[in-house]
C-alpha cells in the first residue's frame, strides 16, 4: 500500500490540431459550375482535468507520461464540417493542482467531483472556402488551415482534502487515534515514520453525519528545510480545515514540542497559522501518578483549545469528536455526509 500512494507526477500533454477547412465547389449533374461549398474543419481535442472522488492518488498516471488529444477532421463539400477531435480527459483526485514546471504558476485546481478545467485548448478548425465568398470574389479557391494544438509539460500535485489534519512528531499516536476514530486501518508500530503516506478516515458523528480526518506523516524539527520526510507531505496540511496537534503525555516538554511543530508550519507556509488549532494530549494512559498528571496539565500553552485522551483505552474520544465538530462548524461550513462504514 505504501508504494501505491503517488502524489506527484510530471506529464507531457498536447491538445489536438484543428482540422483544415475545405476548398470545394458544388458540382452536380445539373449544376456544373456551382459556387464554393467547402465546410469548416473540426476543432482539435482539448486536454481536460476532471475531478473524480474515486481516485485517492495519482498512481494511475505514474507511468502515463504522454497524454495527447485527437486532431480535428477536415471539412468536406456541401458545407459539411469536420468532426471535432476527441478530448483527452485526465481524471484526478480531489485536491489536485496543475502547475507549470518552469514558472511554478498554478494552472488549475480541482476540488469538486466532476469539476472540469480545460488545461490546453484544442486548435480551432479552419474555415472552408464557402466563408470567403463575396460579391467580387464568387469563386474563392482557398480555405484556412486548422490551428495547431498546444504542447506542454505539466506537474500534477495532490494535496489531501480533509476536514481535520493530524499534526505531530513521529510516534505521537496519530495513526492509533485515526484507527479508533474511524474505519481506517493505518500501519501502527512503535518506531519513527511508521506512517510515510497520508491516511484518510471517515469519522462518524451524531445524527448520521461525518467528517474526514487525515493522518499526515510525522514532522521533525527542520522538516520545512527538507529534513526527514521534508516538505513532501507538509503540503497536505494546506488543504485541511482545522489542525489537531498531537503531543504525547510522556513528552519531555509538551509546550516545546508544540512550539516546534508550530514553527515548522510557519516556516513552510505562514498562512497555516491562520487555521483553527486544537492541542490534543495523547497517551494519557502512560501517566500513572497524580503528580505526573498535574505536570501534564500545567504544561499546556495558554490560548489554545486542548483535550486529554487515551486512544488505547478509548478515553476522551467522544469529547474529542464534539470539540472537533464544533470547531469545524465555527471555522467554516463543512458538508455533512452520511456516515460510512468503509475505509476511504
Amino acid at each position: 500500500m505504501t508504494s501505491n500512494f503517488i502524489d506527484y507526477v510530471k506529464i507531457n500533454t498536447r491538445s489536438g490540431h484543428g482540422g483544415s477547412g475545405s476548398s470545394h465547389f458544388r458540382r452536380e449533374k445539373h449544376v456544373p459550375k456551382g459556387g464554393p461549398d467547402g465546410g469548416d474543419g473540426g476543432r482539435g481535442g482539448h486536454v481536460i482535468l476532471r475531478g473524480n472522488s474515486q481516485h485517492w492518488t495519482l498512481l494511475h498516471l505514474k507511468y502515463k507520461k504522454h497524454i495527447f488529444a485527437k486532431e480535428g477532421k477536415g471539412g468536406e463539400g456541401q458545407r459539411r464540417s469536420g468532426l471535432q477531435g476527441e478530448d483527452a480527459v485526465i481524471e484526478v483526485p480531489l485536491g489536485t493542482i496543475a502547475r507549470d514546471p518552469e514558472t511554478g504558476e498554478i494552472l488549475a485546481e480541482i476540488t469538486k467531483q466532476d469539476q472540469e478545467v480545460i488545461l490546453l485548448n484544442g486548435g480551432r478548425g479552419g474555415l472552408g472556402n464557402y466563408n470567403f465568398k463575396t460579391s467580387t470574389n464568387q469563386s474563392p479557391h482557398y480555405a484556412q488551415p486548422g490551428e495547431e494544438g498546444q504542447d506542454m509539460w505539466v506537474i500534477l500535485e495532490l494535496k489531501v482534502l480533509a476536514d481535520v489534519g493530524l499534526v505531530g512528531f513521529p510516534n505521537a499516536g496519530k495513526s492509533t487515534l485515526l484507527s479508533v476514530m474511524s474505519a481506517a486501518k493505518p500501519e501502527i508500530a512503535d518506531y519513527p515514520f511508521t506512517t510515510i503516506v497520508p491516511n484518510l478516515g471517515v469519522v462518524s458523528y451524531r445524527g448520521f453525519t461525518s467528517f474526514i480526518m487525515a493522518d499526515i506523516p510525522g514532522i521533525i524539527e527542520g522538516a520545512a528545510e527538507g529534513k526527514g520526510l521534508g516538505t513532501r507531505f507538509l503540503r497536505h496540511i494546506e488543504r485541511n480545515s482545522i489542525l489537531l496537534f498531537l503531543v504525547p503525555a510522556n513528552a519531555e516538554n509538551i509546550e516545546n514540542e508544540y512550539q516546534i511543530l508550530l514553527n515548522e508550519l510557519k516556516l513552510y507556509n505562514p498562512a497555516l497559522l491562520d487555521k483553527e488549532r486544537i492541542l490534543c494530549i495523547s497517551k494519557m494512559d502512560l501517566v500513572q501518578t497524580d503528580e505526573d498528571r498535574e505536570r501534564v496539565h500545567s504544561a499546556i500553552p495558554e490560548g489554545i483549545s486542548h483535550i486529554f485522551i487515551s486512544s488505547i483505552l478509548e478515553q476522551g474520544l467522544i469529547e474529542l469528536k464534539d470539540l472537533l465538530w464544533k470547531t469545524l462548524q465555527d471555522a467554516q461550513p463543512i458538508v455533512a455526509t452520511e456516515a460510512m462504514d468503509d475505509e476511504l
